[in-house]
C-alpha cells in the first residue's frame, strides 16, 4: 500500500486542520458544544452512507482503490467515504459558525459608530 491510497484520507486531515483554527481565531465555538456537532453531523453521515451504499450496490459509482485504503466498512462502504460525511459537515459547521461570528461582530460594530455619531 503507497502513499496514493491514503491520498483520499490526508485530504480529510487537509479539511479539518485548515478549518481548526477557526474554533480559536474566529471563536467559533464548535468544539465546545461537542452534543450539537455529533447532532449536526451524525444526520447527514447516516443519510448519505446510506445512499452511498445503495449507490454502490446498485453500481452507479465505485471508489478508486488507486486512492483508498480498501478498508470496507459492513455493506460495502469504504472508509473514506464515512469519514468525508463526518469531516466536511464538520468543516462546514466549523466556517458557519465562524462567519456568524465576524458578522455578529461587524454588526455590532456598525450599531456602536451609530450610536457615537
Amino acid at each position: 500500500m503507497g502513499f496514493d491510497s491514503f491520498q483520499y484520507l490526508l485530504l480529510m486531515a487537509a479539511c479539518l486542520a485548515i478549518t481548526l483554527p477557526l474554533e480559536w481565531l474566529l471563536r467559533a465555538r464548535v468544539y465546545r458544544r461537542p452534543i450539537r456537532l455529533v447532532q449536526a453531523v451524525a444526520a447527514t453521515a447516516v443519510v448519505f452512507s446510506i445512499w452511498d451504499i445503495i449507490a454502490i450496490r446498485f453500481d452507479f459509482w465505485s471508489y478508486s482503490e488507486r486512492y483508498t485504503t480498501g478498508v470496507l466498512l459492513p455493506l460495502g462502504l469504504p472508509l473514506e467515504e464515512l469519514v468525508f460525511f463526518i469531516v466536511i459537515p464538520v468543516c462546514a459547521v466549523l466556517t458557519f459558525e465562524a462567519v456568524g461570528t465576524v458578522l455578529r461582530g461587524a454588526r455590532a460594530a456598525l450599531r456602536n459608530e451609530d450610536d457615537d455619531a
